[in-house]
């Protein structure tokens, strides 16, 4: 990810610039990428891969905070060197680039992964980068650059000694990473048995970076016409900023989307769950005579967790009423309806249960013993899904009870 370069002098403030969008459209979203990411960096600190995140993000909105037009006259203006504020963006830019690489080599391998292979590349990547941001500040120590440039330093400093060498450093750094990053992606994408979720991440990754080589073939463009004697500035102030912005908003979205995808996967499976269990959890309810207590700061596992308890501690004390021969005969008769042997044994076990509830009625409370016959409890706690899905088929408790009853009387009794 690249923001526009430092680049020329506006004499309007940022907000009614016609480029201010590139530079707080995507720190805008960078900002909330980060808020997104900071609760779970905080509560698994100690997990690299997402302080690596946390940080990568971090360090994005520095650069965007760095690179606007009224940042960088103010920087220029403290530290009472023009230009300043270009070898500052250019560092944090490269810094960006190798942190993202290393962050793709470590999650593409794995935290568990310390083959040679990783290593090396890791090495080459920290030798790499940090090697280019000390030449930026070398170099830029040798230049003379006493005109002040807020949007068209690249163009207006392309062949000046020195600054010519700082920009088109970091514009190859910048180009390599992107290319390798990608390069890396794509073989990542082709990965059997990725997550959904990570794929989708991965491919706006790749498309992010595919944009930033947009951003840094205008830069390069329009500086190699500086060197031939022409003006092709605008590829420069126009063209980048905004390659920049589509390539940072992609980037971001790539690295949140697979951690907000599983956490709304996971929500959305949970409370599914919990209304799925729902039928069979009122019939529960109405079999034993009380109910989950109510609790006002229970999120949605632990509420799924405390109904999947109370209905397993309900069929517990159900078990000694359920009739085996009843569930084998519900059975028979729902196969001989059409209905495929999954279904079968699910609506076989809602009249097993029911005809349980009824007969714990009638005799009005627990009584000691079981009936020889009756399946074991266990199997019948592995059918708690099968059970609630067939409750939740039907309009009311009462339509299940008429089917059951319907296919219990179609089975002559032995």
């Amino acid at each position: 990810m690249n923001p526009p370069a430092p680049s020329g002098t506006s004499a309007r403030p940022d907000f009614f610039d016609g480029t201010y969008v590139s530079f707080w459209v995507p720190l805008a979203v960078l900002a909330v990428a980060l808020a997104i990411k900071l609760p779970s960096v905080i509560k698994l600190w100690r997990d690299p891969l997402l302080r690596a995140v946390g940080g990568l993000l971090l360090l994005g909105c520095g650069i965007y905070v760095f690179a606007s037009p009224s940042t960088i006259a103010w920087t220029n203006r403290v530290t009472g060197v023009p230009n300043l504020a270009a070898p500052i963006v250019y560092s944090l830019i490269t810094a960006f680039c190798g942190a993202c690489l290393l962050l793709i080599i470590a999650w593409r391998d794995g935290r568990s992964d310390r083959s040679r292979r990783t290593r090396r590349a890791t090495r080459w990547v920290v030798t790499a980068y940090t090697s280019v941001i000390v030449a930026l500040w070398v170099l830029f120590a040798l230049a003379d650059a006493p005109v002040e440039r807020l949007r068209d330093l690249d163009t207006y400093y392309a062949t000046t000694p020195f600054m010519r060498e700082v920009i088109l450093l970091y514009l190859l750094a910048h180009t390599a990473a992107c290319l390798i990053t990608f390069k890396l992606i794509q073989n990542w994408i082709r990965t059997d048995g990725l997550d959904a979720w990570l794929r989708a991440g991965l491919r706006f990754l790749a498309v992010g970076h595919a944009v930033n080589l947009l951003y840094d073939g205008s830069k390069l463009v329009a500086v190699l016409a500086r060197w031939t004697g022409h003006d092709l500035d605008r590829l420069s102030t126009d063209v980048a900023p905004l390659a920049a912005c589509v390539g940072a908003v992609l980037i971001t979205v790539g690295f949140v989307l697979p951690h907000v995808g599983q956490f709304l996967q996971r929500r959305v499976r949970t409370r599914l769950g919990h209304w799925r269990l729902r039928p069979l959890y009122l019939l529960m309810r109405s079999a034993t005579g009380t109910s989950v207590a109510f609790r006002l700061r229970a999120d949605a596992e632990l509420r799924l967790t405390r109904r999947e308890t109370f209905i397993r501690d309900a069929l517990l004390h159900l078990a000694r009423y359920l009739d085996e021969d009843l569930r084998r005969r519900a059975y028979d008769a729902a196969l001989s309806r059409g209905f495929e042997a999954a279904e079968a044994g699910a609506l076989a076990q809602v009249v097993t249960v029911q005809d349980a509830v009824e007969t714990k009625r009638r005799r009005g409370g627990d009584q000691a013993g079981g009936t020889p016959g009756r399946p074991d409890i266990a199997d019948l706690l592995d059918e708690i899904e099968s059970v609630s899905r067939a409750l939740r088929r039907t309009d009311d408790l009462k339509a299940v009870r008429e089917r059951a009853a319907a296919m219990a009387e179609s089975v002559p009794a032995p």
